[in-house]
């Protein structure tokens, strides 16, 4: 639906949308896309994309691929392509068509990066885009007997001169050839490059643009978060076509270098890269050294986003008002739960030693994350602290949730089972249930 018939709609996307664009200014990313991608006619609807997340203030280095563009070169001037387990033999007329094919996408990309048109996605855009002989590679050689020729490998990538050129605010544009000190040249994979890169630049993300998307569980549905331990476990399985297990690899390999996050999402889907790191979920496949949910006790850090959780539960009742300060004193008695560095929910522990209970309270999630176990991974460590802190009992009080507790174990109690402190504090106004569960 247009957002102008939506206003309010359209608000509350941006201001969701908020805390992603916070979190991601100023972060490396390398961005690697198929030649498929520029075939298919998708490159500006992508430039556009990328175009919009240089000017939040994300540096973005960009490889491109070039494996259909090779062999419309190759097949114009009557050669056949040869490969070899997956990978380009290139010959002396192969890495001429390697040149020309690379030589005319780079300038397409530029072009696209240069465009201004008034009302369209890339007005007022000034993106400068640098790019160069930033790598060195070295030849494949001689594998299982087969030689490949001019194909090469990333020996290094010159991170310097990269950094420089991001510093000075332009888009680094990285094509898939490499040179060697005597001034060779060598076709290379896209994969390669931009893993090569991610890893040298200590990127925080390497985003892979794909013809496959994602990668997929033994029964077709899309594994939106894979950790490294899962990624090996699906490669050794064997059932992911020969690219899908390549970009994994790649992106295995990645995160394995120090990348935090390596992402494969869809060529075919409108804005995927934006999706990608804009929603929740994503629309890809995500590898991640650990599980990005991360189950902590607060800083001071997490007020601003405990208090933007709270916030709307109190304005409606569901919650009672604490101000800022309050919630910055009492922060080391909440938990919180985040994903990608954004919180999700949160929970906060009051313990009454002397009496051996801990009051649960502000329990509460994101609403756009609720339904999938983020409240009972936080009672659960809600009850692990309490536990530890040598508790029998919690108690809840609640006005609009006594179910939810009731399902989990919680049973009805009366105000008499409450401590002593927090007897005399209980609002006969609210008249919150009072339910307790032994732990």
């Amino acid at each position: 639906m247009p957002y102008h018939s939506e206003p309010e709609q359209f608000v509350a996307w941006l201001r969701a949308v908020a805390p992603y664009i916070h979190a991601f200014r100023g972060r490396t990313m390398v961005v690697g896309f198929a030649g498929e991608l520029v075939v298919s006619g998708r490159l500006n609807a992508l430039v556009q994309d990328l175009s919009l997340l240089h000017a939040m203030g994300m540096r973005l280095v960009l490889v491109f691929g070039s494996r259909p563009q090779i062999d419309e070169q190759m097949t114009l001037r009557g050669v056949t392509s040869r490969y070899h387990a997956g990978i380009r033999i290139t010959d002396t007329v192969a890495l001429e068509c390697a040149k020309e094919a690379v030589g005319e996408t780079r300038l397409d990309i530029e072009a696209a990066f240069s465009q201004g048109l008034p009302n369209t996605p890339m007005a007022h855009a000034t993106v400068r885009v640098v790019s160069g002989n930033f790598v060195t590679a070295r030849p494949v050689g001689i594998v299982d007997g087969v030689d490949f020729e001019h194909t090469g490998l990333v020996r290094k990538v010159d991170v310097q001169s990269v950094r420089l050129a991001l510093n000075s605010g332009a888009l680094v544009l990285l094509p898939p050839l490499g040179f060697s000190p005597t001034g060779e040249a060598f076709n290379l994979a896209m994969e390669d490059v931009a893993c090569a890169t991610a890893v040298a630049l200590d990127a925080d993300k390497l985003i892979f643009v794909t013809e496959n998307g994602g990668v997929v569980d033994r029964d077709g549905r899309l594994l939106t978060e894979i950790t490294e331990g899962e990624a090996r476990t699906v490669l050794e399985a064997g059932y992911l076509t020969p690219d899908a297990a390549d970009y994994l690899r790649y992106a295995l390999k990645a995160c394995d270098g120090g990348v935090a996050r390596a992402h494969i999402v869809p060529l075919s889907m409108d804005g995927s890269v934006l999706l990608e790191l804009f929603l929740h979920d994503g629309v890809g496949s995500m590898v991640v050294e650990e599980t990005l949910e991360a189950l902590r006790e607060a800083t001071l850090d997490d007020v601003g986003g405990i208090l933007a959780i709270i916030r709307p539960l109190e304005q409606d009742g569901t919650l009672v008002k604490r101000d800022r300060s309050l919630i910055e004193r009492e922060a080391p008695n909440f938990t919180v739960i985040e994903h990608d560095g954004v919180i999700f929910g949160c929970a906060a522990l009051y313990a009454f030693p002397e009496d051996g209970i801990g009051e649960l309270a502000c329990l509460a999630v994101n609403p756009n994350v609720q339904g999938q176990g983020d409240g009972e991974r936080l009672l659960r460590r809600i009850e692990q602290r309490a536990r530890a802190a040598g508790l029998q009992r919690l108690f809840v009080l609640t006005t609009r949730t006594a179910h939810w507790f009731l399902k989990r174990g919680f049973t009805v109690g009366t105000v008499d089972d409450l401590p002593g402190a927090r007897k005399n504090l209980y609002n006969w106004q609210r008249k919150s249930q009072v339910l307790l569960k032994s732990l």
